[in-house]
């Protein structure tokens, strides 16, 4: 099935989208970018030159994905969140060679109105909620909140918050997600699924 694209919508001459992706009304794609199947680009949408963007990532109404932004498979982009690609932008002064790189790992998910600042990468399956401003790496797994976002706990792949302290102090922890029973195992603040 060949990309679905609302008739308001402008995909500039070189855009590269996969099967079965959809863009909704409103949407920019510049002629650079690079996105995958089964993707989902709600109302008002703006995807820069240089952004590459997996199969099955959902972004939401009202986002812009600025060049130097690289979003990998499943990721999920909550309505109105933000990225950023230049730390210290004055309108007077050019900087687009100074554009940080952000990667999204896959799985992560970034809540409605949270901030990603440029030059982080998002760890897979990590959760950053709603309103958060993340200005540092996030490691995957991790449930991120606040101005500046700090981890608060650990997510599942399923996006379930696991029975965890946010920090263990060198002690090895264990938890289960509650929806689909698979395990983790917390070492030295580092999470990864367990057998």
């Amino acid at each position: 099935m060949a990309a679905v694209i609302h008739p308001s919508a402008i995909v500039d001459d070189g855009a590269q989208l996969g099967e079965g992706t959809r863009v909704w009304h409103w949407v920019h794609v510049s002629a650079g970018a690079r996105i995958g199947a089964g993707c989902s680009l709600g109302q008002g949408v703006f995807v820069g030159n240089d952004v590459s963007i997996g199969d099955n990532v959902k972004i939401q109404n009202n986002v812009s994905v600025y060049d130097a932004v690289t979003l990998e498979d499943d990721v999920f982009c909550g309505p109105s969140m933000v990225f950023t690609n230049v730390m210290n932008p004055r309108s007077a002064v050019v900087r687009k060679h100074e554009y940080r790189r952000t990667l999204v790992k896959r799985g992560a998910t970034l809540g409605a109105n949270c901030t990603v600042v440029c030059g982080t990468t998002i760890g897979e399956y990590a959760f950053v909620g709603a309103g958060a401003v993340v200005t540092r790496d996030v490691p995957p797994y991790a449930l991120m909140a606040g101005v500046p976002a700090r981890r608060i706990g650990w997510m599942s792949r399923h996006g379930e918050r696991l029975d965890l302290p946010g920090h263990c102090s060198g002690e090895v922890l264990r938890a289960t997600c509650p929806a689909t029973g698979e395990c983790y195992r917390l070492d030295h603040d580092i999470l990864t699924p367990s057998p």
